[in-house]
């Protein structure tokens, strides 16, 4: 029986160390992901931006040349690159698992999963052509004067008094005689 205890006991001895190394690596893996920035840049160069390995956004630079482009443009331009940036993390993380706690981990293989479904790939850029900079609609002949600005608002009439109703005054208008007489 003495020999079974002992075999129990260097078992259980065995498998707290593997927990311990297993926990050991795991905290190396989330030091790494933890350290981790992703920089990325617009395919025009007018952002560039940085994010932490959780997706915020760290950093973010809007290049002069960003001036000459529609608001809606950059912003755009903004959210498109944040997104590929973001895209690239399940990448990263993989590369830190595979280096510390190894590819066969259920736990590590879950943690992956959740990131591309947190962080998928962007959509394929199309894209659209800037709508026009005039949306105004114009009929007529235009010519190269320049438009005056409106004069000052011309005065309104007031509205006549309304009239008050007399006690006597039954809304006929025939001042209580008949409209025959």
């Amino acid at each position: 029986m003495p020999e079974d205890v002992g075999a129990s006991e260097r078992m259980l001895g065995r498998w707290q160390q593997d927990i311990e190394r297993k926990a050991e690596r795991y905290q190396e893996m989330a030091a790494r992901v933890q350290g981790l920035s992703i920089s990325e840049t617009s395919r025009d160069g007018s952002v560039r931006l940085t994010i932490g390995s959780n997706g915020i956004l760290t950093h973010l630079e809007i290049a002069e040349s960003a001036r000459d482009k529609r608001m809606a443009e950059v912003s755009a331009e903004v959210m498109r690159t944040l997104q590929r940036a973001q895209s690239r993390i399940p990448e990263l993380l993989q590369q830190a698992m595979a280096e510390t706690i190894g590819t066969g981990d259920r736990t590590a293989d879950a943690l992956f999963d959740e990131a591309r479904r947190t962080f998928p790939a962007p959509p394929h850029e199309d894209v659209p052509p800037p709508p026009p900079v005039d949306r105004e609609m114009r009929f007529g002949i235009e010519d190269d004067t320049p438009r005056q600005p409106p004069g000052p608002p011309r005065p309104t009439q007031p509205p006549p008094p309304r009239r008050h109703a007399r006690p006597d005054d039954e809304d006929d208008d025939f001042g209580g005689r008949s409209f025959l007489s």
